[in-house]
């Protein structure tokens, strides 16, 4: 199976900005958020086991995941976050695989690495199964409040208890193989993401 590296970093760090631009080199990028989406939208495989297990209130009326009913649930019942976690992140697991051997079959992979994006890359085990390196994404906690209020019209409180759910950046820095710093701009991070990519290349490789 062709090389892996997890893409990860806190609400607000620009993980979807960083994948963007390793897609610009050439690399295939797999983002479990996206994949998130789209088995929860109306008609995705998990609907049916999230209206068995939450009832029918926590289904919009187009039939996909109340996304704001339920962010409420989980952070006032861990229970309920461990419950949703479960019909989650099986499925999303099972959909990368399947994206992988579905790109390595078809030989559309124009790199001899894969970037997986995953949020909870170290929070769960089953993920971090799937890559070989990890690769984060930093910024100050005070840059991670002010993007992800702008981008989502959530406010301070709401998204500091996303951080706050969300394993430590301390902690996410020490299990980082590599760390792209995300508090410059634009040509600075394009900058680090064409070295990394050099340096993934050579190893995927074999000759780094």
């Amino acid at each position: 199976m062709i090389y892996r590296v997890g893409l990860t970093g806190g609400i607000g760090s620009g993980k979807s900005t960083v994948a963007s631009l390793f897609k610009d080199c050439g690399v295939l990028v797999i983002d479990s958020d996206v994949i998130s989406h789209q088995i929860t939208q109306s008609g995705g495989i998990a609907i049916a086991a999230i209206r068995t297990t939450f009832g029918d209130d926590y289904i919009d009326a187009s039939g996909a995941l109340n996304r704001v009913l339920m962010r409420q649930l989980i952070f006032s019942d861990p229970a309920a976050k461990v419950n949703l976690e479960a019909i989650l992140h099986p499925l999303i697991r099972t959909q990368i695989l399947a994206q992988i051997d579905d790109a390595t079959i078809n030989s559309t992979l124009a790199s001899s690495y894969l970037l997986l994006v995953i949020p909870l890359l170290f929070e769960t085990l089953n993920y971090r199964e799937l890559v070989q390196r990890t690769l984060v994404v930093d910024c100050t906690e005070t840059t991670q409040v002010a993007r992800t209020m702008q981008r989502s019209g959530l406010n301070e409180q709401t998204v500091r208890t996303i951080m706050a759910a969300q394993i430590t950046r301390a902690e996410r820095l020490r299990l980082a193989d590599e760390i792209i710093h995300n508090d410059g701009n634009l040509d600075t991070l394009r900058q680090q993401i064409a070295k990394l990519h050099q340096h993934y290349l050579a190893i995927s490789s074999g000759i780094g």
